[in-house]
């Protein structure tokens, strides 16, 4: 069963979804979106015998606060996760799943060693030079920033996350992914993770990257517009000890079109001995 539970950090209301307790814990991070891209698949990793816990960052999803640029550059945001995870009083390792820029975090998270990340995935993630995608970068320059409204940034939001979805959706699950976005503070924290978007810190985490033999795994909805399959495969190729799986017929959200495909792929990824 899924739930959402509410912990503090730096004094700040953090919200998560979690399900199963006692396995290996499995964090598992968001991007532009927030926690809900991973609803899907939680129960189904649960069933391996994991527990899962997909966060808000601050400013994001039903997390309180908010996110400046500073804080939120992709360094930044990896060591927050050492903050939560002491605040969780989880001690030994993680297993940690990032998707969207959340995979770029992942990655810094594995490459700090500021915890012990022993395996890591990635779910049609941020990789190489393959981001800011237009749709963000162009939040870069502080001044479309700050002439950008809340309701502008839930406009955006809209066709972002019916696009990400690679299906049909109803107006109800799009209005379920778009509700935090109604909220101003909420809206200003994407623009933050926006401004802060830059391709440099996936570049500058390449070298450790090569150098590193932890299994890492790569799921990916081959039909994503946003992050394409070949960033995947050139990873696949470049880094050692990793494998790619591909979810057919799936966008940037492969979660929402394939939710057994990649919770059977993350479980069997992180059970494994």
């Amino acid at each position: 069963m899924t739930m959402r539970e509410t912990i503090h950090v730096d004094g700040v209301p953090i919200s998560y979804l979690m399900a199963g307790k006692g396995g290996r814990l499995v964090l598992l991070l968001h991007g532009t979106y927030w926690s809900r891209v991973w609803q899907p698949v939680l129960e189904g990793i649960a069933a391996a015998g994991l527990s899962p816990v997909a966060v808000d960052f601050p400013g994001f999803g039903r997390s309180g606060g908010e996110l400046t640029v500073q804080d939120a550059s992709i360094p930044r945001l990896s060591a927050w996760l050492v903050r939560f995870l002491r605040a969780l009083k989880h001690e030994g390792p993680v297993m940690v799943v990032g998707h969207d820029i959340g995979g770029g975090v992942a990655q810094h998270l594995l490459v700090s060693r500021a915890v012990d990340v022993p395996r890591l995935a990635l779910v049609n993630a941020v990789m190489y030079d393959s981001w800011p995608v237009p749709g963000v970068a162009r939040f870069r320059d502080p001044a479309v920033a700050a002439s950008t409204t809340a309701k502008d940034v839930l406009a955006a939001r809209r066709i972002s996350v019916t696009k990400a979805l690679g299906r049909p959706a109803s107006e109800a699950e799009i209005a379920e992914y778009l509700d935090p976005w109604r909220e101003p503070r909420v809206a200003r924290s994407w623009l933050a993770l926006a401004g802060a978007a830059d391709n440099r810190y996936t570049m500058e985490l390449l070298p450790s990257m090569r150098d590193s033999r932890i299994p890492k795994l790569l799921v990916w909805g081959e039909d994503d517009e946003f992050q394409t399959v070949d960033h995947a495969e050139r990873f696949a190729r470049e880094m050692p000890d990793t494998r790619l799986v591909r979810i057919k017929s799936a966008g940037h959200i492969p979660m929402e079109n394939d939710p057994e495909g990649v919770a059977g792929a993350l479980a069997d990824f992180f059970a494994s001995k």
